[in-house]
């Protein structure tokens, strides 16, 4: 009997009808294309068991002087460096009381819950504060309860707040699976102390929000948190918390969104236990004025060595943003902002959008992204340092993450197409674009970010589908086969290998993963199966015309890299008589791997009995330790009647 080969074309078509992408795939999850042939996607494992608090949206590694390998990582409630499995909280402050400011009051016997007075203390619920200098309230609430970190609980008015007294303990060592759980300790009837006068309070920026919240005011955002009549004024507690981060040298230059600018040095004494600080702190204390104080984001020019930031304050005008407003330092100086006639210090204004929303570094220039338009920015040296040229108008960006450089190209989401720079704006054609923009949560599309895995040649967005709240589905672009692919996963920031030998990702569960590592989820332990499936598009049976039964099919696979010791997936055939009508007939069988030396070797040949005019091939694997490849398959067919 004929033996039909089954070549499909690479790629995932969902543009057209199954039927009409005769000879290609439609559907996959956990699946990518090598030489254009589909093969599961590597596993993921858990860097250490110490989890961060707070949604990770932000990561940076770099090494050290003396070769400290360090990783920052910026989540809605924190800014860590993680080194050695460690996560070490740099989180800056945003201010420091005086001594005698604040006084505690416990509520009740019995009852763990302390009030805190501090007049016009700024804070909002669940921000954090590290209270120095208090003596004992009583028997229970000692001066050590007191004088540690803290997670504001509820806020009472403008002049108090209310925590919960607990155990002495680092908060780190009280972060279980990314939630604060403290040991709560109750108050006796004795315990009626104020805390002293000597107590010191120091606040942290505030947290931001895990999920965007359009508008502000009475009746939108978080029930409570304006009062009714309220303008409608966007704070930096109200809007989707993003960090941007960059190195100047060894040093780290952080940026919350809107937000301050700060700088952790790497080389202080102790440096992974001292915060970062505010660059325009740094700067008045070396005797230089008008360092920017807001911004949209920072990065470090590495051509030649600026602090740029976007969407700054104008050193005319300290704490006011202009969101078109680019800003540089001096040459080799982060902390010398104001222009002169002996430094390269300036600024540029951007004439077209009403925003900066991002700006993204490749090899020869930065390109800058306005709600509506897309620049060049170049170093052109003395007088003027930098040019901005703009490059194209009315493009759009989904967010300020969804872009990402790829040598001198750069790729980015839009707001319903995807596009690419690479001298030229040019729309990518997109073989799943309306799958992807067809099911996307508008309301959460700043979440959405862009990432590289070099390895494979793919360009990932990770976002969130229609009814999910947080990321929970990627697309992928393969910039080299020029096809696209989909999946299901929930990551919230990646970084490609380079710094670290392996991509690492930062899940919803508040953990780091290595990925491209094994074959398996090590979220859990033991670690479980990555349960990854292909389906091709229905192919006619001969011509379509008859009737035609299919008796065998011959695999051919490999189960390379696989670690279980008899590896199987499962080939599923499925047949239907017309493109509308449901699958009549389906069969399953499992290819199993049986040896590998001298050569591999699997399951032959299964025989099976499916009829119909049209079919579809369905490959699946959902046990541990098994990674696959698939080769050309072969079907055997013989014709039946026309009926």
């Amino acid at each position: 009997m004929p033996l039909q080969k089954l070549q499909f074309q690479p790629g995932i078509n969902k543009e057209t009808t199954s039927y009409a992408n005769e000879g290609g795939w439609f559907d996959c999850d956990k699946v990518r294309f090598r030489q254009g042939f589909p093969e599961k996607i590597g596993g993921w494992e858990k860097i250490g068991n110490n989890s961060f608090l707070g949604t990770c949206r932000a990561l940076h590694p770099w090494r050290t002087l003396n070769l400290d390998l360090f990783l920052g990582l910026g989540t809605s409630s924190k800014y860590y460096i993680e080194s050695g499995q460690g996560y070490y909280d740099i989180t800056p402050l945003r201010v420091t009381t005086a001594a005698g400011d604040v006084t505690f009051a416990r509520v009740s016997v019995g009852d763990a819950t302390l009030t805190v007075a501090d007049p016009s203390h700024g804070a909002v619920a669940g921000d954090f504060v590290t209270f120095s200098g208090a003596v004992s309230l009583g028997a229970d609430i000692t001066a050590d309860i007191l004088n540690q970190e803290y997670q504001i609980d509820n806020i009472v008015d403008s002049n108090s707040y209310t925590i919960k007294a607990r155990a002495v303990a680092t908060v780190d060592s009280i972060t279980v699976n990314g939630v604060y759980t403290p040991t709560l300790i109750t108050a006796a009837s004795g315990d009626s102390g104020n805390g002293g006068s000597s107590v010191v309070a120091a606040y942290q920026v505030s947290i931001g929000l895990n999920s965007a919240v359009f508008g502000t005011g009475w009746g939108a955002g978080t029930w409570g948190r304006l009062t009714w009549g309220s303008a409608a004024a966007i704070t930096l507690t109200d809007v989707l918390r993003i960090w941007t981060h960059d190195n100047f040298g060894e040093d780290l230059i952080i940026n919350v969104k809107d937000g301050d600018i700060y700088l952790w040095d790497a080389s202080e004494t102790q440096a992974l236990s001292t915060r970062a600080t505010s660059l325009a702190t740094r700067a008045a204390a070396a005797g230089f004025t008008g360092a920017p104080t807001v911004a949209t984001k920072v990065i470090v020019s590495d051509v030649d060595r600026h602090v740029i930031v976007f969407g700054a304050d104008p050193f005319t005008d300290i704490g006011t943003q202009d969101p078109l407003l680019i800003r540089f330092s001096d040459q080799e100086n982060a902390i010398d902002w104001t222009p002169t006639a002996t430094n390269t210090a300036g600024d540029l204004t951007l004439g077209s959008g009403s925003k900066i929303e991002t700006a993204v570094e490749t090899r020869q220039q930065i390109l800058v992204f306005t709600d509506i338009s897309l620049y060049s920015m170049q170093f052109i040296g003395p007088p003027f340092t930098f040019g901005v040229n703009m490059i194209s108008e009315n493009i759009t960006i989904r967010g300020p993450l969804a872009a990402v450089a790829v040598d001198d190209a750069v790729y980015w989401m839009g707001k319903n197409e995807f596009y690419v720079y690479n001298g030229g704006v040019q729309k990518l054609p997109c073989t799943v674009r309306d799958f992807v923009f067809s099911d996307f949560n508008e309301n959460q599309a700043g979440k959405c970010f862009a990432s590289l895995n070099s390895a494979f040649s793919e360009v990932w967005w990770h976002y969130p589908s229609a009814q999910s709240e947080e990321i929970d589905r990627y697309v992928v672009y393969n910039y080299v086969q020029n096809i696209w692919y989909i999946g299901s996963l929930n990551r919230t920031a990646w970084i490609d290998r380079g710094v670290f030998n392996l991509p690492i990702a930062a899940s919803t569960d508040y953990y780091l993963y290595n990925h491209e590592t094994g074959a398996d989820d090590g979220s859990t332990s033991p670690a479980q199966a990555v349960t990854a499936f292909i389906e091709s598009s229905q192919f006619d049976i001969g011509e379509g015309e008859r009737f035609s039964f299919v008796r065998r099919v011959i695999p051919d696979l490999t189960f390379r890299n696989s670690t279980a010791a008899a590896p199987v997936v499962n080939f599923t055939l499925q047949s239907r008589n017309f493109p509308g009508g449901a699958y009549t007939n389906t069969d399953v069988s499992a290819v199993t791997r049986s040896a590998i030396v001298p050569v591999e070797q699997f399951t032959q040949d299964a025989h099976i009995r499916l009829r119909g005019r049209s079919m579809s091939l369905k490959l699946d694997s959902s046990a541990t330790g098994v990674a696959w490849r698939l080769g050309a398959p072969r079907i055997e067919i013989r014709t039946d009647g026309r009926r």
